[in-house]
Parts: C-alpha cells; sequence; structure tokens
C-alpha cells in the first residue's frame, strides 16, 4: 500500500477478537485503544499511519498524538457535528493530518481547507488531487476577505492555527458559520504567551468567545496528547446571521 510520498505501508487484517466497531461519534470507528476512519481512498496512506481493512472496509489509524481533533476525543469530547454531507471550513489545515480524517468522514460535504504556508500547501494540493471534497485555499486566516468567495456558509468552523490572537482570528471567521452552526477553537497556549500559564491563557481565549456572543459549549485540555492545549467548542447563536 502507498503513502503519498511513496512510502510501503503495511496493510493488515483486524486480528480475531478485535473487530472494528462504530464509536458514539458518527464515521468514527475503534478496535481497541485506536480510533479509526474508514479511508476515502483505499490503499493510500496520507501521513504514515497503519491501514487495516474488517469486512471488506478499508481504515486508517486516527493518531491522537498527531491531531488535534482526534486528541479532543480521547480526552472525551463529546460534542461531534461532523456528518456525511457537513460543510467545514478548516483554519490552519498544515499538512492535512486532521483534514484528511475529517474528508473520510464528511465523505459527501466539503472541507474548505485554508493554509498559509506554501510548503504545507503543495502536501494539501497532492492530498486534494484524489480527496475531490478538499478544497486547499493558499490564504491568510487573519484576512478572510481574501477567501471570502470561495466558502459559503459552513456547518463546521475548525481552526488550529499556530500564532498569537487565536480567538480574534477565530472571531473574524465566524462570519461563515450558519446559525446554529458549531466551531472548535484549538487554542494553543505557547503560541499566544510563553510564560503565562496555559490555564489562564484558555480562561481568556473562553471569555473572548463569550463576550462576543457565541454560546460556550465545552472547553476541553487535550494532555496527555497535546501538551499546552485545550479544545473550545462554541455555537452560533441561531438569531445570528452569517
Amino acid at each position: 500500500m502507498r503513502h503519498r510520498f511513496g512510502t510501503i505501508i503495511t496493510l493488515r487484517a483486524v486480528a480475531q477478537g478485535m473487530p472494528v466497531r462504530p464509536t458514539d461519534w458518527e464515521g468514527v470507528y475503534s478496535d481497541g485503544s485506536w480510533f479509526l476512519t474508514r479511508n476515502l481512498i483505499p490503499g493510500v496512506s496520507v501521513y504514515g499511519e497503519s491501514l487495516l481493512r474488517d469486512g471488506g472496509i478499508e481504515y486508517r489509524r486516527w493518531d491522537a498524538n498527531r491531531s488535534k481533533l482526534a486528541a479532543y476525543l480521547k480526552c472525551g469530547g463529546r460534542i461531534w457535528p461532523f456528518r456525511e454531507t457537513t460543510s467545514v471550513l478548516y483554519l490552519g489545515a498544515g499538512n492535512g493530518t486532521t483534514a484528511s480524517h475529517v474528508s473520510d468522514v464528511c465523505r459527501k460535504g466539503t472541507i474548505v481547507a485554508i493554509e498559509v504556508s506554501t510548503r504545507s500547501f503543495r502536501d494539501l494540493l497532492r492530498l486534494a488531487e484524489e480527496r475531490t471534497n478538499l478544497i486547499p485555499v493558499l490564504a491568510d486566516a487573519t484576512k478572510p476577505e481574501t477567501y471570502r468567495g470561495r466558502v459559503g456558509g459552513v456547518d463546521v468552523l475548525y481552526q488550529d492555527v499556530a500564532q498569537s490572537h487565536q480567538a480574534g482570528i477565530f472571531l473574524t471567521n465566524t462570519e461563515f458559520m450558519t446559525p446554529g452552526g458549531l466551531a472548535y477553537l484549538v487554542v494553543k497556549a505557547r503560541s499566544e504567551d510563553v510564560a503565562a500559564p496555559p490555564p489562564r491563557i484558555f480562561d481568556a481565549a473562553k471569555q473572548s468567545l463569550a463576550n462576543a456572543g457565541l454560546k460556550i459549549v465545552e472547553l476541553r485540555v487535550l494532555a496527555p496528547y497535546q501538551l499546552d492545549h485545550a479544545m473550545i467548542v462554541v455555537q452560533k447563536p441561531s438569531h445570528q446571521r452569517i
């Protein structure tokens, strides 16, 4: 089996006694301690993750040490609006590790993936050649006006941006959320302030979002999988327009 850069990946069948089972989160599966997503492009591993087959269906292992969204689930996160037809605006998609698993789950939806790094963007472009539900856009998440024409109202906003003023960037992009929609902000404490205690940074971000009129649904610290990170889940009030 091939990795996107040509590495050979072993495809194995699930051992007897460890069948793949659905989890409480739609589109996410488990074979014990590992989370899995059903591979949208069978035979292709995106970032070196293992592929396995059960009942004629191929799955990709989802590593919580490489994906904040998987870490959120591992740490007990319960909010899961991702469905087969969900539309997602993903800010800071990087090389596409998490975006590829969202692509697996939202198989008939669209994932507009914003990335400012040209190096990472090249990987996103290669990924999108086969994953046609993934739409990469080379742009700066601090300037939503530069990609407004590429994004309509989305069901889910997801941000994973490694720089300061993360809550502010997030708020400038809530215009794309449909009323009642859900959004995820990955707060990277060390990108905000290398000296301040992470809990203080998490609380400050939470308060900024609440002050802007967003409903705080959950704040989940992502340790031990992602140190000094937290996930804040919010909902846009149904009376707000895009």
